[in-house]
């Protein structure tokens, strides 16, 4: 079963980014935005909380999940496969925090989720009264509402700090090397577009899913109250289940280290492109295009630069974003 995962008080030491980031390991930050104004309205009712947030709403439509009753307020497929099973919408914040109100009095069985809202859009100001110093002002938070609904594992390329302002949320993750063990579905057909499992981590015992256990037994665990905050770095698998009738969330995404050369901001391209070119090769193709991805992107032990003079070493080499525009232009005529 699920490991306790690393916890700092976010009151008992500086939070250092660059070290965060470095060790790519997961950690919860208890108390990082316990400050927020939002936490104390949240701490106060979820009506005060719906209301003050209301205050900062410019009315922007944002996507709103609906799922039956049915669903289990688990994000997934309809019984055939064909199809996901909720309704999408779009509609404003405020009518998201009001419908949530009345779901939780009148018992309302229903899963609602408001996903991924880009605040600086539909709620201008709540940054300049919500500091996030651990991240440049570059970096734009991101808003969720909901009630009991479950996200299942999914990664994301980005860095993440993620931030429950109103109610419980727990997060399971995984290792990115425990993908075999998650029963991920479709690449391309995917609820709200990232790659989910398919396996349910309330039913480990699912005959479809032999593998499931193993990944349980060493994925990483935690829940988090209205002020607690959670860093997850790139390509973790993460499962997140809201765990109370009415909840809220803020997030930041952002990359590191990629914004100097201009290089694209998402590998996922490169990942798919990889599956459409490698699949249909023979055996001994893939494996002598694995030694060559090892030798120059994988393996870190390996130098496949030192004997070219640095002048002439061109991809492999420091790119400027002159460069990386004609690379992607020969990318183009091989495709």
């Amino acid at each position: 079963m699920p490991h306790a995962m690393e916890e700092r008080a976010a009151s008992a030491a500086p939070v250092d980014l660059q070290t965060l980031c470095a060790r790519q390991q997961p950690v919860v930050l208890r108390g990082l935005v316990a400050d927020w104004p939002a936490v104390a309205w949240a701490r106060e009712s979820n009506l005060a909380f719906a209301r003050q947030m209301s205050a900062f709403d410019a009315g922007t439509p944002v996507d709103t999940l609906l799922l039956p009753e049915e669903a289990e307020g688990r994000v997934g497929y309809n019984e055939a496969f064909d199809d996901f099973n909720y309704d999408h919408h779009r509609v404003s914040v405020t009518r998201v925090l009001k419908r949530l109100l009345v779901m939780a009095r009148d018992g309302d069985g229903r899963g609602l989720a408001m996903q991924s809202a880009a605040m600086k859009r539909c709620m201008p100001g709540f940054e300049q009264t919500h500091a996030m110093a651990l991240l440049p002002g570059s970096v734009h938070p991101r808003l969720w509402l909901g009630n009991r609904v479950t996200t299942p594992a999914h990664f994301d390329e980005q860095h993440n700090i993620a931030c429950v302002v109103c109610g419980r949320r727990r997060f399971t993750l995984f290792a990115p090397e425990q993908v075999g063990n998650l029963y991920i579905g479709p690449l391309d057909f995917a609820p709200t577009g990232a790659a989910i499992s398919l396996a349910r981590l309330d039913r480990p015992d699912d005959p479809r899913f032999p593998r499931l256990r193993q990944a349980l037994d060493s994925a990483l665990q935690a829940e988090l109250e209205p002020g607690d905050a959670i860093y997850i770095p790139p390509l973790w698998w993460h499962h997140v289940a809201s765990l109370t009738a009415f909840n809220g969330l803020v997030n930041y995404w952002w990359h590191a280290g990629r914004e100097d050369a201009g290089v694209p901001d998402t590998a996922m391209g490169g990942l798919l492109h990889a599956i459409l070119t490698f699949r249909s090769l023979s055996t001994p193709e893939r494996r002598a295009w694995r030694a060559l991805l090892d030798h120059y992107v994988f393996d870190e032990s390996a130098d496949p630069v030192s004997h070219i003079p640095e002048a002439r070493r061109g991809i492999l080499g420091d790119l400027t974003p002159e460069q990386v525009a004609r690379v992607r232009e020969t990318i183009k005529r091989y495709l």
